[in-house]
């Protein structure tokens, strides 16, 4: 196992965030379609802005994918299932069914062998015909008769079956109407119904029995049972020369419908494209990309490459930029490139499939627009939406359109969750996903003149989109939290739930504690979103930085009901590790309850590393100044490093002075709220805070502006100084 300080430096390090980047890039190259050199997308219907088109080499025009699968598949059902007559089969059978009437006639014949011939036609092939011959009155009369009947007619028809031809399946097995019958290198169609099948031929039996023998139904029973014995298909179907039949008819079918010569244009400029110059057009892409030999595909690869790497570019520089807590955390950084890499999976999984249908509008931008937007921030969805609407289109064939259209809806989805609330939220994507999806497909398919038809079925999969893409954002998110520990909005508003067992143990043992902090996440969350910071971490961070308090609430002058203070019966010193004890208790109880790392960090930070001033100035009293440490009444820190930090370090000391102040206005107000602030720049508590001079002053006159609403006055209820009076006054 790693120690902690190689895992953060790991996460930190340079030459990893280089590695994520390659690996990335050569994972999406790896996608591209292999063999075809990387130019622009055409499509059917638009125009051709570049100058002429002329061939470089002599080229196939090969069919459409589509086309040329259904030619093979039509030239498959020309083929009919292949049988084959086995003469050796018929002979076999005939003579093995003659034996057994020699045998028979013997043993049946006999008289005095009545006791050995029950023994020999015990078995219940035979049962029948023994049966029907012993109910004869006498061997020498009926019962002969009987026997040879039996046999003549057996041979008969067991001889006019094998003429007709028995299938060695059934008429329903066989998917055409006819069959094949090859003999030797000579082959002929027939139909089927010419010969007889496993069902047809007991009817066939029954029908020669009732035409040529009468209707004794106990002799055509014991007939047909005894031919039962012997009777065996003598046309076999034959599948492996009936698939082989049919791999040659696919093969005969040529795969092109032209050529084109060296130096022969292909198309002009400006001229529109039809499916016959597309088809031009995509056969000459494949020619090239299958003419270059080792360096020509290396060379390809490598621009392929760089094509990636162009792409993420825009996105690199704006998170090393704009973004210095993802650049710093290599984690996130793996996340970002988890979910570029994912949908560039599902575009190339959809990209194999070979149906005449849009399929494309199930490669799930909006997915990742929605990640990125809970997880990050509305800057880097939309961002990241761009990039990886290019890298799809990339691995279309740098096509424009599909391109565009994926930006324009998974816009649309990170612009429906930047506020979320709650997850139920995410369900209202679903329409603007599917608006975005729709102005696309009708500029672009008005513009290629497709057919009401094409336009209704790419709606639909574009409704699919819309409904897939926030189901799975949705439970995707909870995977994201847990790998990746990543805290999102999401997240923190369940946090703001006063049932959250902290919350309602700070309700119970520190109700003071619990007031101030409620009034402080009020302050706070209207103070962020004035400076565009985090409002729901910064609120969340209020609620919970003083839940150490509940371990020994009445250390603590917001909790202490009575006037008793217990730290004038104390000394400075132990006063202060009571007071410093509930940052320590605070991050314990944090870590015990899964609280993210982002709320916990308020806990040591909203006090920094300020002086206990209190218990120091009196401790100076008591001892002398030369006698006190100074660092033995300051706070560990460490000190604020976000914005929401700092807020909540300066609505702690704001709100609990004015709170303290017996006749407040809002000149008071403005002054205390000023000089707290002031105070804390000057002993450096905001210096890791990325807050400028703009935030400081937006902050005070917020704090102002709420903590003056929060002293209004009201005006006093009739008789209202009976009611303050106890009733020993009265």
């Amino acid at each position: 196992m790693m120690n902690s300080k190689t895992v953060e430096k790991l996460r930190s390090s340079l030459r990893v965030k280089f590695v994520i980047i390659f690996i990335t890039a050569f994972l999406i190259v790896l996608m591209f379609p292999s063999g075809e050199s990387i130019e622009s997308e055409v499509t059917v219907g638009s125009v051709w802005i570049h100058e002429d088109l002329i061939s470089s080499i002599t080229f196939e025009i090969l069919k459409d994918p589509k086309t040329y699968e259904n030619e093979k598949n039509q030239a498959a059902k020309t083929i009919l299932p292949i049988f084959l007559r086995d003469i050796s089969l018929e002979k076999f059978y005939l003579d093995s069914l003659k034996d057994s009437n020699l045998f028979l006639f013997k043993v049946l014949s006999k008289s005095n062998n009545a006791q050995n011939s029950t023994k020999l036609l015990s078995d219940e092939s035979y049962s029948t015909l023994y049966k029907f011959v012993h109910k004869q009155k006498s061997f020498t009369g009926s019962r002969i008769s009987s026997i040879t009947q039996v046999f003549s007619n057996a041979s008969q028809i067991f001889n006019k079956i094998y003429q007709h031809g028995l299938l060695s399946i059934t008429y329903k097995d066989i998917p055409r109407d006819s069959i094949a019958l090859r003999d030797g290198k000579f082959e002929n169609a027939f139909p089927k119904t010419n010969y007889l099948d496993r069902n047809s031929v007991n009817d066939f039996i029954q029908f020669y029995l009732n035409g040529n023998v009468g209707r004794n139904s106990e002799l055509n029973v014991a007939i047909e049972e005894y031919i039962a014995n012997f009777i065996k298909p003598n046309l076999i179907f034959s599948r492996q020369l009936t698939e082989s039949a049919i791999q040659n008819a696919k093969d005969k079918v040529p795969p092109n419908i032209g050529i084109v010569n060296e130096n022969e244009r292909i198309v002009a400029k400006h001229d529109r494209i039809t499916p016959e110059v597309k088809l031009k057009i995509d056969s000459y892409k494949i020619a090239k990309g299958q003419g270059t030999g080792y360096w020509g595909r290396f060379s390809q690869n490598f621009g392929k490459f760089l094509h990636i790497l162009i792409i993420l570019l825009p996105l690199i520089i704006y998170i090393v930029l704009f973004r210095k807590r993802i650049y710093g955390d290599n984690l996130k950084i793996v996340l970002i490139a988890c979910i570029i890499l994912f949908i560039s999976f599902l575009t190339f999984l959809i990209y194999q499939l070979d149906v005449p249908s849009p399929v494309e509008f199930l490669v799930l931008v909006p997915v990742a627009s929605m990640l990125l937007t809970i997880i990050f921030d509305s800057r880097i969805g939309f961002y990241g939406t761009v990039i990886i609407s290019l890298i799809v289109g990339g691995l279309r064939g740098n096509d424009y359109a599909f391109a565009l259209t994926n930006i324009i809806a998974g816009g649309l989805a990170a612009f429906t969750v930047r506020d979320i609330k709650n997850r139920t939220q995410i369900f209202r994507s679903f329409l603007y996903i599917f608006i975005g999806y729709a102005l696309s497909i009708i500029a672009f398919g008005f513009e290629r003149f497709d057919s009401f038809n094409q336009l209704l079925s790419s709606f639909a999969f574009a409704v699919s989109n819309a409904l897939i893409s926030p189901v799975l954002t949705y439970g995707l998110i909870i995977f994201v939290e847990r790998i990746f520990k990543i805290t999102t909005d999401l997240t923190l508003l369940e946090l703001t739930d006063f049932n959250q067992p902290l919350l309602r143990e700070l309700a119970k043992s520190a109700p003071g504690t619990f007031n101030h902090s409620i009034t402080m996440g009020t302050l706070v969350e209207t103070t962020a979103e004035s400076i565009g910071a985090n409002s729901t971490l910064a609120r969340v961070g209020a609620y919970y930085h003083d839940i150490g308090k509940t371990v020994d609430p009445e250390s603590f002058v917001e909790n202490q009901i009575d006037s008793k203070n217990i730290h004038e019966q104390l000394s400075p010193g132990r006063s202060v590790k009571l007071i410093l004890d509930h940052v320590k208790k605070g991050i314990e109880l944090g870590q015990n309850y899964s609280l993210p790392k982002e709320v916990i960090d308020f806990i040591p930070m909203h006090h920094g590393t300020m002086i206990i001033s209190y218990f120091y100035e009196k401790a100076k009293e008591l001892y002398g100044e030369d006698k006190v440490e100074l660092n033995d009444y300051r706070y560990p820190g460490p000190k604020p490093n976000t914005k929401e930090t700092a807020i909540v370090m300066l609505a702690d000391a704001c709100e609990s002075t004015v709170r303290s102040l017996s006749e407040a206005d809002s000149q008071k107000i403005e002054n205390v709220i000023n000089n707290l602030i002031n105070s804390r720049i000057d002993d450096g508590q905001l210096d890791e805070a990325p807050l400028t001079f703009k935030d400081i002053k937006q902050i005070k006159e917020s704090f102002l502006s709420i903590l003056v609403g929060h002293q209004h006055k009201r005006i006093r209820y009739p008789k209202q100084e009976e009611l303050e009076k106890t009733k020993s006054e009265e």
